[in-house]
């Protein structure tokens, strides 16, 4: 070693039973803390949403406990607490059952024809050329555009019995679409279909182009039909985006109101074609029994949000991340 070589100096080593010393950390403030500053973002949007929603289902929560008629409205009697004795009569009364088990069947029947349809469609997107595609989305946006009372109206006049241009060309006669359950309750779904599927349509289609190409044309390559590859390939990819699909149908369609209350003129005769919040709107505004409008809207609630957590547990046991 020459003069001008540095020598070399061995790092100290600790006394014997003395651990070593770690370098000093600055302790990070609370502030600074990664848990909390999503929350910070998230703190006028949580403030505005408490406001416009937690304190609306306080006060449906507080009428469906209470007597509020059309006495107490107009200030003629004081609302008088009655417990659960709204839900009491409520799940006392046969017809609720019935228009539940039709609500739950015909949002059921909705929603998978909403997804079968809106599905397809994603696909055909991606097979198609330019024009015919942006022909499509077009006229399935337009579609989603329309106000549900404007569809509604036009729907009915399509299918009206005296002058509804469907009954000409099927050669119908003076056939009455409404009158029965089961055809009133169809031409209020191929509604509800026609308004509801562009949003699955274009949420699908996203989620398919972003989709890497090579998988795709792997799978292809190794002899799998289209089907195959939908069921094996694409839809598993795309467990998350119609996990979202799913539950905003299955909360669209078991609120439908605009739709059958135009369609079948406030439910069908003898309210053969009622479902629950056209059923809540008649027991509150109809009848001026605000408490058991109340009632129903908190049962709807407790509902979709048991179908919302049974829903996102079974994607979560699969190991899904939403």
């Amino acid at each position: 070693m020459t003069a001008n070589s540095t020598a070399y100096h061995a790092p100290p080593t600790p006394a014997p039973g003395r651990p070593a010393r770690s370098p000093r950390r600055r302790p990070v403030s609370p502030a600074r803390r990664p848990g909390w500053t999503p929350w910070l973002y998230l703190l006028p949007a949580l403030v505005l949403l408490g406001g416009l929603l937690v304190y609306p289902i306080y006060q449906l929560g507080l009428i469906s406990f209470l007597e509020y008629t059309q006495a107490q409205v107009s200030g003629g009697e004081p609302a008088t607490f009655q417990g659960f004795g709204n839900y009491t009569a409520l799940f006392g009364d046969s017809q609720f059952w019935q228009v539940l088990a039709a609500t739950v069947v015909f949002a059921t029947a909705c929603v998978l024809a909403t997804l079968l349809v809106g599905c397809a469609l994603a696909v055909l997107l991606t097979r198609i050329r330019a024009v015919p595609r942006l022909a499509l989305m077009m006229a399935a946006l337009g579609a989603w555009a329309t106000p549900a009372i404007t569809g509604s109206t036009v729907w009915v006049f399509l299918f009206d019995a005296d002058f509804g241009p469907v009954n000409r060309i099927l050669g119908l006669g003076d056939h009455s679409w409404t009158y029965g359950r089961y055809s009133a309750f169809a031409l209020v779904l191929l509604e509800v279909l026609w308004c509801s599927f562009p949003f699955v349509m274009v949420t699908v289609y996203a989620g398919i182009r972003a989709i890497p190409a090579e998988v795709l044309e792997a799978a292809a390559l190794d002899g799998a039909s289209q089907w195959r590859i939908w069921r094996s390939v694409t839809a598993p990819m795309l467990r998350p985006i119609l996990t979202v699909v799913t539950i905003q149908s299955v909360i669209w369609d078991f609120k439908v109101f605009t739709q059958i209350y135009v369609m079948t003129n406030g439910g069908g005769i003898a309210g053969q074609n009622l479902v629950l919040n056209v059923y809540a709107y008649q027991k509150a505004f109809a009848s001026s029994q605000y408490s058991l409008g109340s009632a129903i809207g908190v049962v709807m609630l407790l509902i979709l949000l048991a179908v919302t957590l049974v829903y996102l547990r079974l994607v979560r046991r699969q190991g899904e991340e939403l």
